[in-house]
């Protein structure tokens, strides 16, 4: 059955390719990017299947609009996809104030309110699915990352939340966390201006392993896309999907080791209750 979607952040990456897909299969795409011009050769190619919308993410009044505009062009969009985003690399100490700012503003902030904008009209309509990409680093963390982990740990716990309030609606949602994935994700990543200090420590390590290609990237991006796909097509969305053998271990890793660490302040929680 053919599927109406609206994903933000497809000039490049995931999201490029998952408009490709799409429209290869037949579905309609409403196509948001920051850049005009980058999905020109798919217009040309897929006509009035494609909708390409500009939209910075870090802009909370166009969120609205756009998104406003693109359900009153489709009358009906069935799958919502929060794409847009980057990764804000160096210590947290290296990082200024205005990168901090524009990481939460586009991964998090954005991708909160895209989901707010959206829900009325999915409510109206009778149900939906949303798709937020995040990744294994929404469970797990890396040295060097921590500003972009506080992104993807805070909407995965705002979808899980969003979640339980719109079930009732008919409204799904997918958290989709894939592991270090051959894209431009690296190209992409925003330096903070390292300190020397931090040269002979786990973040230093981290950085070295990126600037030399040492740090291993294993998923494939065709793979990722169509597992997302499917996953939306099948009759049952699970929560949250993770793929890649790196996202698998080391997300199996940190839960165990949490579950681990649970389970033996168990005598402790317990003994914080009121009193009988």
């Amino acid at each position: 059955m053919t599927k109406t979607w609206f994903i933000t952040g497809t000039s490049t990456g995931l999201g490029r390719i998952l408009t490709e897909r799409l429209l290869e299969r037949g579905d309609r795409v409403v196509a948001t990017l920051r850049r005009p011009g980058a999905l020109d050769e798919l217009l040309a190619r897929h006509g009035d299947r494609l909708h390409a919308l500009t939209l910075d993410v870090t802009d909370v009044p166009a969120i609205r609009t756009v998104v406003a505009d693109a359900f009153e062009r489709m009358e009906r969009i069935d799958v919502v996809v929060g794409n847009a985003g980057y990764g804000l690399f160096g210590a947290a100490e290296e990082l200024s104030d205005a990168q901090i700012e524009r990481q939460i503003a586009t991964n998090l902030v954005g991708s909160i309110q895209l989901i707010r904008a959206a829900l009325p009209y999915l409510r109206k309509q009778g149900g939906g699915r949303i798709v937020q990409v995040s990744s294994e680093g929404g469970q797990i963390a890396y040295p060097n990352f921590s500003l972009y982990h506080a992104t993807k740990w805070g909407i995965e716990g705002f979808v899980e939340s969003v979640a339980k309030e719109v079930a009732p609606f008919g409204i799904d949602f997918l958290i989709v966390e894939p592991g270090p994935t051959l894209t431009n994700f690296g190209q992409g990543l925003e330096h903070a201006l390292p300190m020397d200090c931090y040269e002979s420590t786990p973040a230093g390590e981290v950085r070295r392993a990126v600037s030399s290609g040492t740090f291993v990237l294993k998923g494939d991006a065709i793979k990722t896309v169509n597992a997302m796909i499917a996953a939306v097509d099948a009759d049952r969305l699970p929560l949250r999907l993770t793929l890649g053998s790196t996202a698998y271990a080391s997300i199996s890793q940190a839960l165990a080791e949490r579950l681990r660490l649970l389970e033996a302040q168990k005598e402790v929680a317990l003994s914080t209750d009121l009193d009988n």
